[in-house]
This record gives C-alpha cells, structure tokens and sequence, in this order.
C-alpha cells in the first residue's frame, strides 16, 4: 500500500505546455508576458487595484513593510500563531512586533484585543486569515480607521476567500499572497504583494526593481532608469509565472477538487470528533473559506502526538502546525512570555492538520479518515 503524503504537488499538461512556452518564448527573466497574465488574473479575481508577483509571500511583506517604511522606534501588531515571515518581515526593518492572541474559533487574530496592545509607536496592524477564514475585518478596520493605523493583510491561506461577499486580501491597504507548493494555486515557490491604496502603486513597482525607476522606463515614462529608493529583486523568473499562470487559470476546477475534500473530511470524522472530544474547523456563516486545509483540535498533546504516530504507522502522513512565535527563540527577545497568548499555546499543542492537495485520490482520503476513526484519544 502506497503511502498517503501530507502534500503533493499538482502539475498537469497545461503547467507543462505554459512552462514550455515560457522556455522557446526567450523571455526568462521577470515581468514576461505570462508574468503580465497572473497580475491580470489576479486582479480580476479579488478586485485589488494592482497585483504584482514575488518570488515569496515573504518578499511581498518585506515589500509591504518598506512601502509603510516602518523602522526602529515602531511596532506593529501581529497574532503569535502564524509563519515566522509574518514576523520576521517587519522585524527585519527594526520594527518590534506586539504579539495578539487569537480567537479560539477560527484561531484568527482576536480583534477584541487589538486596542489594549497599541500604543503611541504603533504602526500596523497584520491579521492572518488563518486556514482561509476571514478576521473579522470590520472590527480590525474600524480600529484601523480610529487610531490611523495600517492594515497589512497576510492572505497566504487565502485566495478565492471572502468576507461578508468581498474577497480576501481586498480590505487592507497592503496585502500578500503565497504560491508556495503547499497553496491551492502554486509555481513551486511564489507570492504576490496586492496593493488596494493607490498611493503605493509607483514606489511598489520601484521596490520590485531593485529600488530603480526600471518599469517606468520600460512604459516610456523616463528615458533611461536609475537608483531613486530603497528596494530588492523581487521578481520571479517567467518559466515559475507561466506555471502559475496555468493554475491560476485553472483555479475553477482546483477550489472545486479542494471542496470536495474538505467537505468529504467534515462529513466524514463529525461523529467521531464529537464522541471523541475533537474540535473539527469553525467557519462562520459571513465567511466563504479558501478551502486551503483540514485541521483538528484534539483534547490535549499526549493526544495529538499519539494519533499522528498512529497514522504514520498506517502510512499516512499527517502535521502539526505553528509553534508560538512569542516562545520562540527569537520571540523571546522581544518579551514574549509564557501565558501571555494562552489560545495560541494551547491550540499550538493540540492541533494536527491531515492529507490535503488538489488530487488527493477519493480511495486515498476514504483511507484516511478509515484510520482517523480507528483512533480512541
């Protein structure tokens, strides 16, 4: 019996034709014309203003932090359960970040504790849409709003997610993207910075090109093109858009394919979650999910750790997920301590996340949830 792999990446005869146009086109480098499609693309799905790719959702936050060019002396708000770049992106500027907890619900940041962490050197606030279930946005832009802050969108879980029937990654002035391998849409490695104020439209383009006015140059706006701001090589290589590209185009069949799995999970391991002490996802009604995982809350560690041995005894390959970042090494530095985000540290210990990609085969998942419901906590 062939293993069941937590992830797998999808690539099929479409990804190949596109990436093989890319190659004989001779265009190589970034900003191609598969690149111009996926900023396209990605446009007209969330309604953003502009989209430009990254070859990270990393870049795409450090682009974000240097556009609000925030520095020492700030801090911006972050949940302590998410990807360390959420972090480290602003960190990396000499920002403090001021660690929130989350909701034990969707395990979103807790917007009820956001006003009790700002101070005056306050920044941005950063929500992560945590499984492709919206913040509450409209309680975390109001705060915003009052104390004229920024709203910096991690959406790395998120494309095709909405909120109250408006799309993920359109409510901040800033907001990221991933395509790495493990995200519904992927090109290996990628990410997008989706700009929503106007403001940031120019200086973003200037980030992206290494900190030159290269894209005006390009459209004819200057006649040669130099060093004008702070900035990096944050373009992906075209063959990696042109992947991309094909996913994105293809992304109808992949939200339905990854529906169906959700779904499938949730019918399948409700009873037993329920006789078991197991918290299966919350989704709210206002909210419209990405379909981007399938996680469980078991009753304690001991528990967690058990029924991840018990499924890779059976082949099955399932994860936990993030370690509080306010206890990290790190974390530490900045006066994280034990106890101070007490839903993040317990739901870090309890959580396990199953098999989950586009293809995962009906035998395959029917397999899974077989030796889930095979388990006694």
């Amino acid at each position: 019996m062939s293993p069941v792999p937590f992830n797998r990446a999808q690539v099929t005869a479409m990804e190949r034709d596109y990436v093989s146009q890319a190659l004989v086109g001779g265009h190589l480098s970034g900003d191609g014309p598969f690149t111009k499609r996926c900023h396209t693309l990605l446009e007209q799905v969330t309604g953003c203003r502009k989209a430009l790719l990254t070859t990270s959702c990393t870049h795409a936050l450090e682009m974000a932090a240097l556009l609000l060019d925030l520095g020492p002396g700030d801090e911006f708000i972050v949940p302590s359960f998410t990807f360390v770049s959420t972090a480290n992106a602003f960190a990396l500027r000499g920002a403090r970040p001021v660690f929130v907890d989350i909701r034990p619900d969707t395990l979103n940041l807790d917007e009820r504790l956001i006003e009790p962490a700002i101070t005056p050197r306050t920044k941005a606030i950063v929500p992560v849409h945590y499984a492709g279930v919206a913040c509450e946005m409209d309680a975390i832009l109001e705060i915003a709003r009052e104390r004229a802050l920024a709203v910096v969108e991690d959406n790395a879980h998120g494309l095709y997610g909405r909120y109250n029937s408006r799309s993920l990654g359109t409510f901040g002035c800033l907001a990221t993207q991933s395509f790495h391998e493990t995200k519904n849409v992927s090109c290996g490695e990628g990410g997008a910075l989706l700009i929503n104020d106007e403001r940031f439209v120019e200086r973003a383009e200037i980030i992206r090109e290494k900190g030159t006015n290269r894209s005006r140059f390009f459209r004819g706006q200057v006649d040669k093109y130099t060093w004008v701001d702070l900035g990096s090589s944050y373009l992906p290589a075209e063959p990696l858009a042109a992947m991309l590209c094909a996913q994105l185009e293809r992304a109808g069949e992949i939200q339905a394919a990854r529906r169906r799995i959700w779904e499938a999970y949730e019918a399948g391991l409700r009873g037993w979650a329920a006789a078991c002490d197991v918290r299966l996802p919350v989704v709210p009604a206002h909210c419209e999910q990405a379909y981007h995982m399938f996680y469980m809350l078991m009753p304690s560690l001991d528990v967690r750790q058990r029924l991840i041995a018990h499924l890779r005894e059976r082949q099955i390959m399932a994860v936990f997920h993030y370690l509080p970042l306010h206890l990290s090494e790190f974390g530490l530095r900045f006066g994280g301590r034990a106890g101070d985000c007490p839903v993040t540290e317990a739901v870090s210990d309890r959580l396990v996340r199953l098999p989950f990609f586009n293809d995962l085969a009906p035998a395959d998942q029917e397999r899974v949830i077989a030796a889930v419901r095979e388990f006694r906590p």
